[in-house]
């Protein structure tokens, strides 16, 4: 049974919106669809940073004939009644109506038979809406138009049966509308001439064949094959990440897997703080050794063939790392110039909640009730427990809580780890000894 290909093609979407997209695409579509009394057998909808796809299979040529029975006025009701009944019954005459008792009194009825419109027809009357009124989180308008997009949408592939589905979609400026064809393009660099294509198969072999994956779970599956190669052939392994392999997946139409070093001069900075700058800024993959300690290496995805096999990728790679790690590495050194404890009273001005108050009263009630909860655990130190509430939102005051939020708290122990070690302590709270219940303020360790 004939299928229909739609293609919306513009400029890159951001990973995070993809799925949602093409799910959306599905639904919009599958929906008129339903309404239109076309039934399928399946849609499939596929996403890649420049494309939205949808196939749906199993679609009839035609619309099915329906008979629908309609109720006109009473009988004797007057006479802009049967008129309007007539008009909207695509009738001349009441020649063609039965008269039936209801037991309510006498009424007119009808039987409309509709013939069912040409498949293509239907699809071009609501596609055009379908787009004009996508759900995007965000959209933009580009030139003097008014069609919103994600980012421009530059072309419009739709084939039915093997034939373009005629349509344009109006961009209300001085360009001309986009109109529904035949055509698409490959990777933006590796093949970006045009081509035409006549079904799906043929669009997803001459993708393939241009350097596009569209399937984003295929590209996933081969960003973490290659990437476990890599690792493999230097004897390490590569952290487990199906998040961020998914997000690189979508930033990418044909992934090439590259490994890369770490420059020696970082590793000591804590784990975290790599993996931190290496996955949120620049989406690498972080390799591990065999007892699971983070390796001087990591995976870079490019979306390029070269001819050098990705050595200058490579380079410039690890020369945006350095610098990210250059700054991570100033605040690791500058950071630890200044104790936990000091920084406590800057907490004072830090708005926790408008009608709460500071950050340091909101750290006053939690070390209160941490102190008094440890009243109830057997062998807490409540001097102890009071004093690690006291520090434990300071390094939200750090330069390296500004520049990786997501690590507070975390950098925090490291923080106060290096601390206890300089004081040869093996912690950097005071271990006072008092009759249990007693409480007494936070004594950190001088």
């Amino acid at each position: 049974m004939p299928e229909l290909l739609l293609e919306l093609l513009s400029e890159e979407i951001p990973a995070r919106m993809q799925p949602a997209a093409a799910a959306d695409l599905k639904r919009l579509v599958t929906e008129k669809l339903g309404a239109a009394g076309l039934a399928f057998t399946d849609a499939r909808a596929f996403a890649t940073p420049r494309r939205l796809a949808l196939v749906v299979e199993g679609l009839p040529a035609t619309q099915p004939d329906t008979r629908e029975e309609k109720r006109g006025p009473r009988v004797g009701a007057p006479e802009a009644a049967v008129q309007g009944f007539l008009k909207s019954a695509g009738l001349a005459s009441l020649d063609a109506c039965e008269v039936r008792d209801t037991g309510k009194g006498q009424f007119y009825f009808v039987t409309v038979e509709t013939k069912g419109r040409a498949t293509a027809d239907v699809l071009a009357e609501f596609i055009p809406g379908v787009i004009r009124e996508f759900p995007w989180p965000k959209s933009m308008r580009w030139g003097s138009g008014v069609l919103s997009w994600i980012r421009p949408l530059h072309r419009i592939l739709c084939l039915f049966d093997r034939k373009v589905v005629a349509f344009s979609v109006s961009r209300g400026d001085s360009a001309e509308a986009l109109r529904a064809g035949n055509v698409t393009r490959g990777h933006r660099f590796l093949a970006p001439a045009e081509f035409t294509v006549a079904d799906f198969a043929d669009y997803r072999d001459k993708l393939r064949a241009r350097y596009v994956m569209l399937d984003g779970a295929e590209r996933g599956e081969t960003i973490a094959a290659d990437a476990a190669r890599l690792a493999a052939g230097a004897g390490l392994v590569v952290k487990t990440d199906p998040a961020l392999i998914a997000e690189v997946a979508g930033l990418v139409e044909w992934p090439v897997a590259l490994i890369a070093e770490i420059d020696r001069a970082f590793i000591d900075l804590p784990p975290e703080v790599l993996t931190a700058s290496m996955r949120a800024h620049q989406r690498y993959l972080a390799l591990t050794d065999s007892s699971g300690k983070l390796a001087p290496r990591f995976i870079v995805v490019a979306n390029m063939l070269t001819d050098d096999g990705g050595k200058e990728i490579v380079a410039g790679n690890e020369r945006v790392l350095r610098a990210r790690l250059s700054d991570a590495k100033f605040f690791w050194v500058q950071d630890r110039k200044t104790t936990l404890e000091s920084r406590v009273p800057k907490l004072g001005e830090m708005v926790f909640h408008a009608k709460l108050g500071s950050l340091a009263q909101k750290v006053e009630r939690v070390a209160a009730l941490a102190a008094e909860l440890a009243r109830y655990i057997s062998g807490a130190d409540t001097d102890r427990v009071r004093s690690a509430a006291t520090l434990c939102k300071a390094d939200l005051t750090t330069g390296m809580v500004g520049e990786f939020p997501e690590l507070q708290g975390v950098i925090g122990r490291y923080y106060a780890l290096a601390e206890a070690r300089r004081r040869r302590s093996p912690t950097p709270f005071a271990t006072t000894t008092r009759p249990r219940g007693q409480a007494t303020a936070a004594r950190p360790l001088r």
